[in-house]
């Protein structure tokens, strides 16, 4: 019996699931050992609710220890048809609390979720200058000296457009690209969160691009900090696009103000 051939003829079925969690008691999104996790979270779900684990996950992106997001996806790969109505509400059904799915629809073989075109938004969540309601805690990143906010947006604006980011990522392989094309960088109040124990004014700094290296949008949100508190200046900014410019950044932004706010795929 030639297994090999049995094995090539097995039909398999591919569905692209988008999710949206709060972050704030998980290690990010990807399996690790030992830790709870996202991504261990559904796999142990969908483990339940289709019977047996003969199935895989693929995420879109891979969020950090304590980051949340409200629009993301993964693909869920199977060797059997499932009904798709049926799985999401019991997928939902038996899903924590703080994850939750919105929809899934079936794609075929040529879907790439790594590699198919792209844009992810991330928005990060401040606000300054006293020490705010405990329940902010998992939403928004306090930052207890004064900020001069007029200074971080024209901070911010210096991102948009192709730059060398090496000082933006950490631990980047041999292969890692570190010339990336930002689209929108800036800082506004926010208006797309908001609650009661929210302190009276909190800002949103918004980037978008293709997508983003290691700590990249942390390692940003630091040195606009950085520029708020006085730290450093806007030529500094400027000068840490330069190609020779290799040292690490001194400080990285607080994780838990980070969020994944969109993921759009192309022709979806």
């Amino acid at each position: 019996m030639n297994f090999n051939l049995i094995f090539m003829t097995i039909k398999k079925y591919y569905y692209l699931i988008q999710l949206q969690y709060l972050g704030y008691r998980y290690h990010g999104w990807f399996i690790q050992p030992d830790v709870k996790t996202v991504q261990y979270m559904v796999n142990r779900t969908i483990k339940f609710v289709l019977g047996h684990d003969n199935f895989n996950t693929l995420g879109s992106s891979r969020t950090d220890k304590m980051v949340s997001a409200n629009l993301t996806a993964f693909e869920l790969f199977t060797t059997e048809p499932i009904n798709a109505e049926e799985f999401l509400t019991q997928f939902n059904f038996n899903l924590p609390s703080d994850i939750r799915a919105l929809e899934i629809q079936e794609v075929n073989s040529s879907f790439n979720i790594i590699n198919n075109p792209k844009l992810k938004e991330y928005v990060y969540l401040f606000a300054f200058g006293q020490k705010f309601h405990p329940f902010c805690a998992p939403l928004v990143a306090t930052i207890r000296e004064h900020l001069d906010i007029e200074l971080m947006k024209k901070g911010a604006a210096l991102f948009v457009g192709i730059k060398n980011l090496r000082q933006y990522c950490t631990k980047p392989s041999p292969q890692t690209i570190f010339e990336r094309e930002i689209f929108v960088s800036k800082i506004e109040e926010n208006t797309l969160y908001t609650a009661n124990f929210f302190p009276e004014k909190t800002y949103a700094f918004h980037i978008h691009s293709k997508g983003f290296m290691r700590y990249q949008v942390r390692l940003i949100m630091g040195q606009l900090i950085r520029l708020g508190r006085g730290e450093i200046t806007l030529k500094d900014i400027e000068d840490s696009f330069l190609l020779d410019n290799v040292e690490p950044l001194p400080y990285i932004a607080p994780t838990s103000g980070l969020i994944l706010n969109k993921i759009k795929f192309d022709n979806f």
